[in-house]
């Protein structure tokens, strides 16, 4: 007898629909979850952008360091021009399947006593553990009792220590050595935890990039104020003069607009031009840094043969290039999400301010 495949039970289907957006890239997967799946030398890359873009205001400079001779330094901050002789954070990155161990870290405790102590660089003003799984109970017991790490870390020097700090001596705790143990501030040393970095990542224009998951929402943008300023002119004073050529007239000033069509039409392209600021520093928040440039570049080269076309006047020039803005096929830029039509006519008035397009005939 021939078993009917429509007799087995079948899996409950999606209560909702089905995105495009799914279809194309899967489930959306939690950037916590995703720090799992980096080899070791992506969470670096990934701790070195978290530095880079969350804490501009505390360092000058950032710094990776990776390969042999690193001296226990993964990811350096420097305030100043010292740098590791000056005042400095040092970040060390572990990537493992668990949470951070006292066992495995003994030696990176080691390193920064020993290169501190050598004259290699000054001793860090803090020092950070930072694993996607964080440090482990028995771990964040000692970063949280000084006295009780330093008592730790010299009962394991000979077993964990000494014979890894270098790969060409043996680290003994001598007299000398053990003085400045003694003496070492082992409040220093702290761990992150991956949500820490992931709430702080949030906020940097290269989140989504990353982790992807859309971009936030963007705020309302200005209305332009009442005189026309001076970030503007350009554009403006084209305006003026695309106006000119469509009444016969010249138009010095947007108070000797008289027609109403072009008095409306004026107070329109200002709110666009606006709308399209706010996306530039919407998108200098949000994503990548040359993405709202990109754009920039798709509308020129979607409408310069709009602009290149003959047209009756300046006028007709304006509308039919924004037009053909309005009309055109985006999908790869990133900021296409969250753009409207009134973007697109100010991104025009944008370029006809770099002198990139030009309303007037002559």
């Amino acid at each position: 007898m021939t078993a009917s495949w429509k007799n087995i039970n079948k899996p409950s289907s999606p209560t909702t629909a089905v995105t495009a957006a799914q279809v194309a890239n899967g489930p959306v997967i939690p950037p916590q979850q995703r720090l799992l799946t980096y080899s070791p030398d992506e969470w670096e890359g990934f701790v070195e952008e978290w530095a880079y873009y969350c804490l501009p205001a505390k360092y000058k400079y950032v710094q990776r360091f990776s390969g042999a001779g690193d001296m226990g330094i993964d990811i350096a901050g420097f305030a100043d021009d010292k740098r590791l002789k000056g005042v400095w954070d040092n970040y060390q990155c572990k990537h493992y399947d668990h949470a951070l161990r006292p066992g495995d870290v003994w030696v990176e405790f080691g390193k920064v006593i020993w290169y501190s102590y050598s004259g290699e660089y000054a001793a860090p003003r803090h020092y950070y553990f930072v694993a996607p799984r964080g440090a482990g109970t028995s771990l964040s017991r000692l970063l949280a009792n000084a006295a009780k790490l330093r008592e730790e870390l010299i009962a394991n020097w000979d077993k964990h220590v000494k014979d890894e700090i270098t790969g060409t001596q043996a680290v003994p705790l001598d007299a000398t050595l053990r003085a400045y143990v003694d003496a070492f501030d082992f409040s220093i040393f702290d761990a992150k935890t991956a949500l820490q970095l992931v709430d702080d990542h949030r906020a940097t224009p290269v989140h989504t990039a990353r982790f992807g998951g859309g971009l936030p929402a963007r705020p309302a943008s200005e209305k332009p104020p009442q005189e026309v300023a001076a970030t503007e002119s350009r554009y403006v004073t084209q305006l003026l003069g695309a106006y000119g050529e469509h009444t016969g007239s010249i138009v010095t000033h947007p108070s000797a607009l008289s027609v109403p069509k072009l008095k409306d039409h004026f107070r329109r392209q200002r709110e666009a031009f606006y709308e399209a600021e706010s996306l530039r520093v919407f998108a200098r928040d949000s994503v990548p840094p040359g993405t709202f440039e990109s754009l920039l570049d798709d509308i020129h080269g979607g409408v310069i043969d709009t602009h290149d076309a003959n047209h009756a006047d300046g006028y007709e020039k304006v509308c039919a290039v924004t037009k053909a803005a309005r009309d055109m096929q985006i999908t790869a830029n990133a900021l296409i999400t969250c753009t409207n039509p009134k973007d697109r006519d100010g991104i025009c008035h944008q370029l006809a301010n770099e002198d990139r397009l030009r309303w007037t005939r002559s």
